[in-house]
C-alpha cells in the first residue's frame, strides 16, 4: 500500500492556513502594535525564506542543501506526517483558546486578557511550539539538509518574536506575567 505523504502533509498544513484566514478577522482592535518595517525583517521574511526552504523543489541536486540528514524511510516520512498534524493541531487548539486575543503581530489589544488555560497551562507560546513541529515534521519528511535550515531560520524569527511579545506582557500586565513566566517555559514544557 502506497501512502501519499506528501498530500497528508500539504493537507495539514492547508487546514492550518484556511483555519487561520477564517478567524483572522474575529481579532480584537489592536491598542499597540509593532512596526510594519521590523514585522516585515523579523517576521515575514524570515517565515518566508524557511517556507521556500522546506517546500518540495527540483534542481540545486548537487549543493549541500539537497544532502540528505536522515535516510528515505517510510517510517520517518510517516513521523514527519504526524508531527506535522499534531503540531497544526496544537497551533489551532493554542489559537482557539486564545480567541480574539490572537494576533499574526505583536500586538497588544484592546481590553487584552492574559490567557493561562489550555495549552497555555504548558507552554507561553504554544502556537509557535506547534508551527515549529510542524516545520520539524515537514523537514524530517523532507529529510534535506534545507529542511532543518528552513526551520531553524523560522524558530530563530519565533525566538526573536516572542521575545518582544514577553516584554510588552510584563509591560501590561506586570507581577501577574512574571509569576506566569516562573510557573512555564516558552515553547517546551519543563525544557525551553
Amino acid at each position: 500500500m502506497h501512502l501519499p505523504l506528501g498530500d497528508i502533509i500539504k493537507a495539514g498544513w492547508l487546514v492550518f492556513l484556511l483555519y487561520w484566514a477564517i478567524l483572522a478577522r474575529h481579532a480584537k482592535a489592536a491598542i499597540r502594535s509593532e512596526p510594519l518595517v521590523l514585522r516585515l525583517l523579523k517576521l515575514w521574511l524570515p517565515l518566508m525564506i524557511g517556507t521556500v526552504l522546506v517546500l518540495p523543489w527540483r534542481g540545486g541536486e548537487d549543493t549541500l542543501l539537497r544532502l540528505r540528514f536522515v535516510p528515505s524511510t517510510l517510517t520517518l516520512s510517516i513521523l514527519g506526517a504526524v508531527l506535522v498534524w499534531a503540531g497544526v493541531l496544537l497551533a489551532i487548539w493554542a489559537r482557539t483558546t486564545l480567541g480574539r486575543n490572537w494576533s499574526a503581530v505583536v500586538q497588544v489589544k484592546q481590553d487584552h486578557e492574559l490567557v493561562e488555560r489550555g495549552p497555555y497551562r504548558r507552554v507561553r507560546h504554544p502556537i509557535y511550539t506547534g508551527l515549529l513541529m510542524a516545520f520539524l515534521g515537514t523537514a524530517l519528511a523532507l529529510g534535506e539538509w534545507r529542511g532543518l535550515l528552513g526551520t531553524a531560520i523560522v524558530g530563530a524569527s519565533f525566538w526573536f518574536k516572542l521575545r518582544l511579545e514577553e516584554r510588552w506582557m510584563r509591560e501590561q500586565f506586570g507581577g501577574r506575567y512574571e509569576a506566569y513566566m516562573q510557573r512555564t517555559k516558552a515553547l517546551l514544557p519543563g525544557l525551553l
